[in-house]
């Protein structure tokens, strides 16, 4: 990438309705399916054949140990691609981050295995974990402000709904896609999978990315710059230093919006993560679970995420109509509130379970889905992507890097009980709540500021 501003044409032409939601929906879309493939390999297969410590407890740790790793990852990402979005533009920013996640994912699918090349096959995967959380690090915040800069007046949370989208699809068709190949090599031990699908068929979901990928980049390569980017650059507002320069001047936003996503970082992870290890452990295991089969509750989780979907995309108008601060207030304080169900739904059959995963994921849609147009709206035009990028993925640090790992502790000092798993969420939501009410409402602030 070059080091210097955009050269932009006197009159930049427009994006088409249509291709803004398309390009803001597939990016992120694959993304979080590269992401969530990860995910449910670190629960269903990394534990078996890049962790094989003996117990199962310890190998499943060191799994989500490698999973939260990328996290880390995520704020270095944000820095460098913010750097470049907001010199040089968001479309080349967006290919480079949809580039470089599809390649590390594929690559992940030709990993040899702990049995082939012992610890060298745990610190490649760490590596590409790496790359992973880098690029996932420039995506959001670049898809979240094609979204948003390019969003009819009066609906830009509605607009910034569509790159939300991609993380319930992402699961979907991850998910999906391994409940096929399970389905198509059925284990005869429901707490592990087939002896097929551990040899080579847990690859075909990275491999498939590749396709994705390559349908992304078509798209995104159609797009042009924004008009709030481009009277920038024309007004020579681009900043040398992007990093600096929101450091200096926009600080506070910068900790209001990482600690403003901090609950639904965790709502996300925990929902994702943790409750598929909860769901399928069995219940006389060392750390009881519900004892579901893998495919049962792949199945349930499913339709707990059409409910994220559907909630996600109706967050936008409700934020647009009343204001995002009075949304994410009434979202948070429910999100407290659902912690303390933890136990009684989780413990009521499978009816409960069903009715935790509908609650969870619904209110993972509403606070998940306003995000995308309230952290854009933190920050001015000049350091927009790097300020929303950084508070966007520093919370994934303080939120979904631990989430999973801390979960699992809490697991096993309350005896296989989720009453400390429910209580931590609760707390993380009343953070957030404080730093909502500390902020201020940004529907009508103008984006070309």
């Amino acid at each position: 990438m070059s080091t210097t501003p955009a050269t932009l044409p006197a009159s930049a032409p427009v994006n088409p309705k249509s291709r803004v939601i398309l390009a803001s929906l597939i990016g992120t879309t694959i993304e979080f399916y590269d992401f969530y493939v990860y995910a449910t390999a670190a629960v269903l297969v990394f534990p078996y054949l890049f962790f094989p410590t003996g117990d199962p407890t310890t190998a499943l740790l060191a799994s989500f140990a490698v999973f939260g790793a990328a996290m880390v990852a995520r704020p270095i990402g944000a820095l460098f691609f913010g750097h470049f979005g907001d010199r040089n533009g968001r479309k080349a920013t967006l290919v480079g981050a949809l580039l470089t996640m599809g390649i590390a994912t594929f690559l992940i699918g030709l990993l040899p295995t702990y049995a082939m090349i012992g610890w060298f096959a745990p610190l490649m995967l760490v590596i590409l974990r790496l790359a992973q959380g880098f690029a996932l690090g420039g995506e959001w915040s670049g898809a979240a402000l094609v979204a948003t800069e390019n969003a009819p007046v009066g609906k830009r949370a509605w607009y910034g709904t569509f790159p939300q989208v991609g993380a319930p699809l992402g699961f979907i068709i991850a998910n999906g896609l391994f409940l096929i190949i399970a389905f198509a090599l059925p284990s005869d031990d429901p707490t592990r999978p087939s002896d097929a699908f551990l040899e080579w068929a847990w690859r075909i979901p990275f491999l498939f990315s590749a396709v994705m990928v390559i349908v992304g980049l078509w798209v995104r390569l159609r797009l042009v710059e924004s008009e709030a980017f481009t009277k920038a650059v024309k007004a020579k507002k681009v900043e040398k230093l992007p990093l600096a320069a929101v450091f200096k001047s926009n600080w506070r936003e910068l900790i209001l919006g990482t600690f403003i996503m901090l609950a639904t970082y965790v709502l996300f992870y925990l929902m994702t993560t943790f409750t598929l290890g909860y769901g399928r452990a069995a219940t006389d295991a060392a750390l009881p679970g519900l004892g579901f089969s893998y495919n049962t509750f792949i199945l349930m989780m499913i339709g707990g995420v059409v409910f994220f979907g559907i909630f996600t995309l109706a967050s936008g108008p409700w934020a647009d109509r009343h204001g995002r601060r009075k949304t994410l207030i009434i979202v948070t304080l429910a999100i407290v509130i659902f912690g303390f169900l933890f136990v009684p739904l989780l413990g009521a059959g499978t009816a409960g379970v069903m009715i935790f995963l509908i609650v969870g994921f619904s209110l993972m849609g509403m606070t998940f889905g306003p995000m995308g147009a309230l952290l854009p709206e933190l920050f001015p035009t000049a350091v927009r992507y790097t300020g929303s990028a950084f508070a966007y993925n520093m919370s994934s640090i303080l939120g979904a890097a631990v989430a999973p790992f801390i979960a699992i502790w809490l697991w096993t000092v309350g005896g296989g009980s989720p009453f400390w798993v429910g209580i931590y969420l609760s707390s993380m939501a009343l953070i957030t709540l404080v730093a909502l009410i500390l902020s201020r409402e940004t529907r009508d602030l103008d984006l070309e500021r």
